[in-house]
């Protein structure tokens, strides 16, 4: 299938309109989940308890016509409990794998920071190579394969911090927020009693499939055009966050990867085969802020936050001021 950028900007219009058809919030929160996946990236959102996450990650995956599986992380949960193990099948006097919930398309890691590290390390391999190894044995994860990882910013007791190995693996860290007027809080009440149920997923209808959407992401990956004066602004945020004066540990360069990467995305959402300076503005503080530390006296005062830090940053770059389509 040769597909084209008007053809990718109608099947994301599609999946846009069909999430937000359930889900009441942020239209720019559904716009940046739509670019992570579709730049092939995870997704972590830090948040309160109770605001929809579950149900977004189900809706998204329902809409885009993928498998979807939940994997509720706990103190005694074990890495085989995530990736399956092999059991002996008496009837086949044999030992077969029984694969576990990572073999989906969507996976949610509810409350992720919940599990020892340990056990939060059993998806690294699959987040960054698209595989896991059971016994000494590899096996393919199906495309696509696109993590959600929630953590709540303010039940800290019983949890492990996700190691700096881990954050960096998250493409964007989102925060989903409360919605932020009195009409959608009367909207999600509203949708609860036109729906009869808590759960209206089994209702929706899938707007695209898991071949479609996985074109989508190699035509992005192929097709979608970044100038040299593009790259260049990227790299100069990237290095600027390591010299800022406030900032410890700076931006990996995966950071910039992580940017260049759902910046092209965004541009196919909406219609454009290159990138422009605003497709990178939109994602600097999710692409960048959970792989920086703040020095401690800057952390301890609270004056100051790593977003701040980053508007200042982007405030003092030059935005490049003509570029070619490609």
């Amino acid at each position: 299938m040769n597909m084209n950028v008007w053809e990718v900007k109608e099947i994301c219009a599609k999946i846009l309109d069909g999430v937000g058809e359930y889900f009441v919030g942020d239209q720019y929160l559904l716009r940046k989940m739509l670019a992570a996946s579709l730049a092939n990236g995870h997704l972590l959102f830090e948040d309160f308890p109770g605001l929809g996450k579950t149900f977004l990650a189900k809706t998204f995956a329902k809409v885009t016509g993928c498998v979807w599986r939940r994997i509720q992380f706990t103190p005694d949960l074990m890495a085989s409990d995530i990736l399956g193990t092999r059991v002996w099948r008496l009837a086949e006097s044999k030992f077969v794998l029984e694969r576990g919930p990572i073999f989906t398309n969507v996976l949610l890691a509810d409350e992720i920071n919940r599990s020892p590290p340990k056990t939060q390390s059993a998806l690294l391999e699959a987040m960054e190579e698209r595989q896991v190894t059971i016994e000494g044995e590899t096996h393919r994860l199906t495309a696509p394969f696109f993590v959600i990882a929630t953590q709540n910013p303010i039940e800290l007791e019983g949890t492990y911090p996700l190691p700096e190995a881990q954050m960096d693996r998250f493409l964007l860290k989102l925060s989903m927020g409360y919605v932020q007027t009195k009409e959608q809080e009367s909207l999600i009440l509203k949708r609860r009693i036109s729906w009869r149920r808590d759960d209206p997923t089994d209702l929706i209808q899938p707007v695209t499939t898991q071949a479609t959407f996985v074109e989508m992401q190699q035509f992005i990956e192929r097709d979608i055009y970044v100038d040299d004066q593009i790259i260049d602004y990227i790299s100069d945020i990237v290095r600027s966050t390591r010299r800022h004066p406030m900032i410890e540990v700076g931006a990996s360069p995966r950071g910039g990867l992580s940017l260049l990467k759902v910046a092209r995305s965004h541009a196919a959402i909406n219609g454009r085969n290159f990138v422009t300076p605003d497709d990178i503005k939109m994602f600097v503080a999710d692409a960048l802020g959970h792989r920086m530390i703040m020095k401690m006296e800057y952390a301890i005062e609270g004056a100051f936050s790593i977003s701040s830090v980053l508007d200042e940053i982007l405030g003092g770059i030059e935005v490049p001021k003509q570029y070619v389509e490609g």
